[in-house]
């Protein structure tokens, strides 16, 4: 064989092997995979989104601390902000309280091996969630934790878009003022959030943790009615095509990526042509490559079938949304997106209480007086550049 004819071949092994590793990567992961939702329960809610009120917020919570800590993030930095962070977990854990970080192996790649080593020497067990793993070194490495969450003395949760770094604080000037919607509860549900830190700890810490009455104390109810639900491996999607095909009037989707599955795509399409009014906010600005231009021709679509698409001009855009008419909405960590829907772990909280939904629907609002309207025209228009970029995008849309 000639050199040429080598690399095609060794091009076609990758490809293949690829394929292999990625189909039964899935298929093990579906095996594993156990359905997991609270019934509706009652608790209280802060909305964040504005970093610096949120982490205002977040380290005088941290900081009074009574018995532990455990906290999940998919991406936290190595700079200044990210530090400050460290240095409240480093102190809590010499106090005496058990603090526990876990991190998304890929997402939270630049914490490295000294940092880790200042959180162990003061008390912190600290483990990286989602390594790549044999023998699906590919599909592993594609499988993000992308969950928020923090658990403060089994009392206090967050969950949400936020992460830890500057940009989340507004110190990024590319990409500020970033705008995301972060969750504070009490109530109910937060020994579940508890139970489910515990289950991605004790997958990849190991230092297991046994979940005893000390970390899930019952929590008094509270007045809004919600349902925390994880998702992974695809039934992120099952969960979206109902809150669709549930409307009646009205469906806002707010997303950083708008790269919707097949199913979605075409329930929102029937959605559309049923009556139903759609509105889709999404950045103006992007912060990964060609995840923009991947959405072009599902908001082509969208707009086509008379949807409002509106494009966030007041910094970015990072906020995960879904409203269904007046008395449901969704915040989580979950994108409109095929990594959040097939991929990632997730976890969204749905909200039942209408007084809630109007409140958020303020919050929306606002956002969208902040957004110009993107039109059917725009996209429409000549752009030989970004024609290539579409085509790229569609074809690797799955893992963006």
């Amino acid at each position: 064989m000639n050199l040429p004819s080598i690399v095609i071949a060794l091009i076609l092994l990758i490809i293949v092997w690829f394929y292999l590793d990625f189909t039964f990567g899935r298929k093990k992961h579906l095996t594993l995979f156990q359905k997991r939702e609270t019934p509706i329960l009652y608790g209280n809610f802060d909305i964040f989104p504005h970093g610096k009120e949120l982490f205002a917020d977040y380290f005088h919570e941290l900081k009074n601390a009574a018995s532990h800590i455990h906290i999940l993030f998919y991406i936290v930095r190595d700079d200044q902000f990210s530090q400050q962070f460290f240095d409240i977990l480093k102190a809590k854990a010499k106090e005496g309280i058990e603090v526990r970080l876990l991190v998304d192996r890929i997402g939270s790649h630049k914490v490295k091996k000294p940092a880790i080593n200042e959180l162990r020497a003061a008390g912190v067990q600290f483990a990286f969630s989602n390594c790549i793993r044999l023998p699906f070194l590919f599909y592993s490495s594609q499988v993000r934790n992308h969950r928020k969450i923090s658990i403060i003395d089994g009392k206090i949760g967050y969950l949400g878009g936020f992460n830890v770094g500057k940009e989340y604080i507004d110190e990024d000037p590319k990409l500020s003022p970033w705008r995301d919607y972060h969750l504070k509860i009490t109530g109910e549900s937060v020994p579940f959030l508890q139970r489910e830190f515990f289950i991605d700890w004790n997958e990849y810490s190991s230092e297991k943790v046994t979940v005893d009455p000390f970390y899930t104390p019952e929590q008094p109810k509270g007045t809004i009615a919600h349902q925390l639900v994880p998702t992974e491996v695809g039934f992120l999607e099952d969960k979206y095509l109902q809150l669709i095909q549930n409307a009646k009037k009205a469906i806002s989707i707010g997303s950083p990526y708008f790269i919707p599955s097949k199913k979605l795509i075409n329930e929102l399409i029937r959605a559309a042509k049923r009556g139903i009014k759609i509105t889709i906010v999404v950045p103006y600005i992007t912060d990964h490559l060609l995840v923009q231009e991947a959405s072009y021709r599902y908001l082509r679509l969208m707009l086509k079938e008379g949807a409002q698409v509106f494009q966030y001009m007041n910094g970015f855009y990072h906020a995960k949304s879904i409203m269904i008419d007046d008395n449901l909405c969704d915040i989580g960590t979950a994108n409109f997106d095929k990594r959040s829907l097939f991929l990632n772990k997730e976890i969204n909280c749905y909200f039942y209480n209408p007084a809630f939904v109007d409140r958020f629907r303020d919050v929306l609002h606002k956002d969208i007086l902040d957004s110009k309207p993107l039109k059917l025209e725009d996209l429409n228009k000549p752009n030989f550049f970004r024609s290539i970029k579409e085509g790229i995008a569609g074809a690797l849309s799955f893992f963006l």
